[in-house]
């Protein structure tokens, strides 16, 4: 499983059109054969700074999204609304803890 993090800071006037297009395209890339989980993030404290954070079975899958008319749709819509170069991760997950560990010692 590979885990794709993508940090993109935007125009703050161009945040609501980043998110309507995001809106617009999400279930489409979530359906992109290989795509198990996407998900928005947005900074609490920089509020034009966003990530997204996604899971692919493999980087095969990944880079046929990235090459297919929908990344390149989407990609040619969100690429003018930037006010600093996006930054993207491919990552291996070592450790997940679900669940209420406030009581793990007890």
């Amino acid at each position: 499983m590979l885990i794709r993090i993508v940090k993109m800071s935007f125009q703050p006037e161009k945040i609501d059109t980043f998110l309507s297009n995001f809106e617009a395209n999400k279930s489409k890339i979530r359906a992109f054969e290989g795509c198990h989980l996407l998900e928005l993030y947005r900074d609490q404290t920089n509020t034009n700074i966003f990530f997204t954070y996604s899971y692919w079975t493999s980087e095969a899958d990944l880079n046929t999204y990235r090459t297919s008319d929908l990344f390149k749709g989407v990609w040619a819509k969100t690429k003018p609304l930037f006010n600093a170069k996006p930054e993207a991760w491919s990552v291996d997950k070592l450790v997940s803890l679900n669940g209420d560990v406030r009581n793990i010692n007890n």
